[in-house]
């Protein structure tokens, strides 16, 4: 459905303030993503200077259908914005000798708080049919930053996780 692709995406858009000049070393990234039958825009701005990115701020759109616990969609999106980042700065996994090394969050990196930016959560009102509201935030969360580090830096990430590329 375009219109709610297209709705998501202007409202993030508009909500983020993307087209509003920014600090030097710093830009927005923006990607839009439909799974579940809920469609999600996320937009990402950050820093990179010196060899290093830092995410200053996120916002992410999302049209769900109908919404019955507002408070739950926006809590699953901030968790998918969380996640997506740490996915995207830093998952990975890694194997020696045909064995996984890592083996719990002790050695698997995950974003700590003082990582974690500033986010807001936007709720299109919909009438469609409801959708899934926990896993359609992630996607876009990667492309998003990805984009951002390009508008900032000129630095293309084609390879994840961002931190084989820039310091986190």
């Amino acid at each position: 459905d375009i219109k709610r692709f297209r709705q998501v995406l202007n409202l993030v858009a508009d909500k983020a303030g993307i087209d509003q000049p920014t600090a030097k070393n710093e830009a927005w990234g923006i990607s839009v993503h439909r799974s579940f039958v809920t469609y999600c825009a996320v937009a990402t701005k950050v820093r990179v200077e010196n060899g290093a990115v830092k995410v200053l701020d996120m916002h992410l759109a999302t049209d769900a259908g109908t919404v019955i616990n507002p408070d739950r969609v926006r809590s699953q999106m901030e968790g998918a914005m969380n996640f997506g980042l740490s996915l995207a700065l830093m998952g990975e996994i890694t194997y020696q000798n045909g064995a996984v090394v890592q083996s719990n969050f002790h050695d698997y990196p995950q974003l700590r708080m003082p990582q974690c930016p500033s986010m807001s959560v936007y709720i299109v009102e919909s009438d469609a049919p409801p959708g899934g509201v926990g896993e359609p935030g992630v996607p876009p969360v990667a492309a998003s930053l990805a984009n951002a580090i390009f508008r900032a830096s000129g630095l293309r990430i084609r390879d994840l996780p961002i931190n084989k590329q820039l310091q986190v």
